[in-house]
């Protein structure tokens, strides 16, 4: 029965993504804002059709702690829902990505048309400035930057170790930032096709913010508030 409900939900999510890459394709000359409000539909419909198929449901805690400005927000990396779940949590974001998963059919298409910051893990000095240099950029238009500072996603209840280059972006942009947890990865873990039913949760910390404090300082600070709420959820 999972395996049916979970093929369901693929290939729900599958259709309405076609669709709205094709369509978003046909309106290229619209600006990026608006592409954005396009193709962040297919997330808000998977969020629901998971409620429908797989019944997966949210629980959002700190609602009033989302910025009312762009920042970064730094997030654990656990599971696929993650980028999905932040669309309907933050306003308009980009994330970072590899450059690999622009060649997936379809999906590296529509993330392409989103102008996400693009790098080539194989060349970390390089990714490196290219993060803080784009991540500055996008800040600066408005943009919310989206960091999974893990680098790799890990299994439910295990946290990986914190990279610099998301508060880097925010000591140069002078912004804050946004500390955000969650345990989709208990409910649709990582590299499974299968989903299990249950409530999500996560966690919107209080801005951080990134003046007078050095990087370790802050990532030491973010890591530790992270671990404090896996512990919890």
């Amino acid at each position: 029965m999972l395996l049916l409900r979970s093929l369901l939900y693929f290939l729900g999510s599958s259709l309405v993504l076609v669709v709205l890459v094709i369509t978003t394709l046909i309106c290229f000359p619209l600006s990026v804002k608006y592409r954005y409000a396009l193709l962040s539909k297919w997330s808000s419909f998977c969020i629901w059709w998971l409620g429908v198929t797989v019944n997966i449901r949210i629980n959002i805690i700190g609602k009033e702690n989302v910025p009312t400005v762009p920042c970064v927000i730094i997030s654990n990396h656990q599971s696929t829902w993650e980028v999905m779940g932040l669309q309907i949590v933050f306003p308009h974001q980009t994330w970072v990505v590899k450059q690999e998963l622009l060649w997936i059919p379809v999906f590296g298409w529509g993330l392409m048309l989103l102008k996400p910051i693009v790098i080539d893990r194989g060349e970390k000095l390089k990714a490196l400035k290219k993060v803080i240099q784009q991540g500055v950029d996008r800040i600066s238009k408005g943009i919310f930057v989206v960091i999974f500072p893990e680098g790799t996603r890990q299994p439910y209840g295990q946290l990986g170790e914190y990279q610099k280059g998301g508060v880097a972006i925010a000591k140069k942009s002078g912004c804050d930032i946004s500390p955000v947890y969650h345990n989709a990865g208990k409910f649709w873990p990582k590299g499974n096709f299968i989903k299990r039913a249950g409530t999500i949760t996560i966690v919107v910390g209080k801005p951080i913010s990134s003046q007078g404090k050095n990087a370790t300082t802050l990532i030491k600070e973010i890591q530790e508030w992270t671990l404090d709420m896996q512990k919890k959820y």
